[in-house]
């Protein structure tokens, strides 16, 4: 029985910061909940999700969504492990690049939209007015204002500020593979292309296919650089359905709906997981 009331703290602390909110967020769902019109909530059954999955801007920001999160994470993979890969063996002044290179992990995801929404402005951004020194451009571009092209300081800015999370984790596991095993293959003749897909991506899979899905999840849920550099716009050819879920809650007030829509891409995030885990073979990620 005693170890039982020492996990109660615990237990309580669970229920409170998850289960909790949970269940509340599925009673909202199905209500006519708007904090503007807090005396007049009521049961509505599906009408939430109804009018969610019939929105006629859910297809074009479902679609920004999925290449929001495969361009960042995929840009973000590449430039993390080239930069594991560089720093795994030590070279003059090795501590200071690497102190350096992430500095912008330690920076916030608002503090980082608003240095990448005023670099891209078309009026006074540094971005147009380094293309026009170097003959570029003849005009300025207006980044944030153009369907199409409003996204790309979006992309820009998820993958300078979030590429060092796979550099750190991907160093760490880089390091743990013994030397023995490097020095074996050298004197086998093994080139850097067989080391690589033999060895060291053999070696890291555990820690990679976590942190894939990891970093999948997180990029899928953030919302702040969308909102703080485009606001969704123009005409929603920015947003994702992340983003979109924080303007239909805290924009329109309608908590309801918010709900619904949250709910709907919980569902859809943990497909995605089951499938991915499925396929990786996520369970025996570890087997040689």
């Amino acid at each position: 029985m005693e170890p039982y009331l020492f996990c109660l703290p615990l237990i309580f602390c669970l229920f409170g910061l998850f289960a909790y909110p949970m269940i509340r967020a599925v009673v909202i769902s199905f209500q006519k909940y708007k904090l503007s019109q807090l005396n007049k909530v009521k049961f509505i059954g599906w009408d939430n999700y109804i009018k969610s999955l019939k929105d006629s801007n859910l297809g074009m920001i479902t679609w920004n969504t999925v290449r929001y999160v495969v361009i960042v994470v995929g840009m973000q993979f590449f430039l993390g492990f080239g930069l594991a890969l560089a720093l795994r063996r030590p070279f003059r002044f090795r501590n200071i690049y690497q102190s350096i290179a992430f500095i912008p992990y330690a920076l916030s995801g608002f503090v980082c939209g608003l240095m990448f929404r005023w670099s891209f402005n078309g009026e006074y951004g540094v971005i147009n007015d380094l293309l026009l020194r170097f003959g570029l451009i003849k005009e300025k571009i207006s980044f944030l204002g153009t369907p199409g092209m409003s996204i790309i300081p979006v992309y820009v800015a998820a993958i300078w500020l979030g590429y060092q999370f796979f550099a750190i984790m991907l160093l760490a596991a880089l390091q743990s593979i013994p030397q023995e095993v490097y020095e074996s293959a050298e004197l086998d003749g093994c080139g850097w292309w067989r080391r690589l897909f033999s060895i060291i991506l053999p070696y890291i899979r555990p820690t990679l296919l976590t942190i894939l899905m990891l970093r999948v999840v997180w990029t899928f849920n953030s919302y702040e650089l969308v909102y703080v550099i485009t606001e969704g716009g123009p005409a929603y050819s920015s947003e994702t359905l992340s983003s979109y879920l924080f303007t239909r809650a805290y924009g329109s007030l309608d908590f309801g709906a918010a709900s619904a829509l949250g709910l709907m891409f919980a569902v859809m995030l943990l497909i995605c997981a089951g499938i991915y885990m499925k396929l990786t073979k996520f369970s025996k990620a570890g087997d040689f």
